[in-house]
């Protein structure tokens, strides 16, 4: 598609995903303060929730954005995706941090500390990765970023495997085994939805190589 070289590109959509990846960071190092540090539980979920608000009215911020901008600097389907994959992100996160004090559990396990372990470094590659679609030379820089996140989602599929198995083996009772699996379940989907963040940065690649 033909484009005039002499209208202005809006650079904000830049600063609000940039924002937006920041966000996440900082919600998945809360998460894994939650589940290594087990106290004051009220209130460190509640700054979860407060960090899952932000991102939502980043969220709002790049859709009003989207809606005013004759001409983006990606195209309008990638801005809407790009934002709603890190919104998505931060929205599991909140959720199991949820789950784990309202099913009042009494300490997290090995394996929900390895899962937010694996968050936080899936949503280190995202902030690393987004910086990128700035200019078009760091955009080759996003495949390592995207590998990475991909193995990183690979990982927190074993480690929700082998959490599963051994709330099913036998000694954890039922209402534990089901407390366990819906937590178990939102953080690896806090990594699915970083490899869908993932997708849309190679398909924005892709058009913009």
């Amino acid at each position: 598609m033909f484009r005039f070289p002499f209208i202005p590109r809006e650079e904000k959509f830049f600063d609000l995903f940039e924002e937006s990846a920041r966000n996440l960071v900082a919600a998945a190092q809360s998460l894994q303060e939650l589940v290594e540090n087990w106290n004051d539980v009220e209130r460190r979920v509640r700054e979860i929730t407060e960090l899952e608000h932000h991102g939502d009215n980043i969220t709002h911020r790049i859709m009003a954005q989207l809606h005013r901008t004759f001409v983006t600097p990606l195209e309008r389907e990638d801005i809407a995706a790009l934002g709603n994959a890190l919104d998505d992100v931060i929205d599991f996160i909140q959720a199991a941090a949820e789950a784990m004090l309202l099913y009042k559990v009494s300490c997290p396990t090995q394996r929900a500390k390895e899962l937010a372990a694996v968050i936080v470094k899936a949503t280190s590659e995202v902030e690393r990765a987004v910086p990128c679609l700035r200019h078009r030379a760091q955009l080759k820089n996003v495949v390592g970023h995207c590998v990475e996140i991909n193995r990183l989602e690979n990982e927190a599929d074993r480690v929700m495997r082998s959490a599963l198995a051994e709330l099913f083996d036998g000694g954890i009772g039922i209402a534990d085994v089901i407390k366990w699996r819906e937590i178990y379940e939102q953080m690896e989907s806090a990594t699915d939805r970083c490899e869908d963040v993932a997708n849309v940065l190679e398909g924005v690649m892709i058009k913009r190589a």
